[in-house]
């Protein structure tokens, strides 16, 4: 196996750099996963173009997913409350206890 180059480390540094933090588990970062991996001696130009691809949403525009799937017919507004809940528990916005009570969002 080759060393990495330092085009390959740069590019890594890069995408771990602009990669978003995770609100949840501060002491867990793929960014800094990413910036140990980019200081590895056998980084391959693979293990960039996966990450690049990860950054980038490649495979969210490859393999889109319908409407029908994203709205099941059983709960349509499922997938929307859960992107919402998530983004509020973020910022620290808890649902009152009357609606986690009876249920209604």
């Amino acid at each position: 196996m080759s060393a990495a180059t330092p085009a390959l480390k740069q590019q890594l540094h890069k995408i771990a750099a602009s990669w978003p933090g995770d609100p949840f588990r501060p002491n867990i970062q793929l960014k800094t996963f990413f910036a140990y991996l980019a200081e590895h001696p056998n980084l391959t130009p693979t293990a960039v173009r996966a990450t690049r691809a990860l950054h980038e949403d490649e495979f969210k525009k490859k393999y889109a997913l319908s409407a029908k799937m994203l709205q099941p017919a059983s709960m349509p507004h499922h997938y929307t409350r859960l992107v919402e809940a998530f983004e509020k528990s973020a910022q620290g916005i808890a649902r009152p206890w009357w609606k986690i009570f009876f249920n209604i969002w």
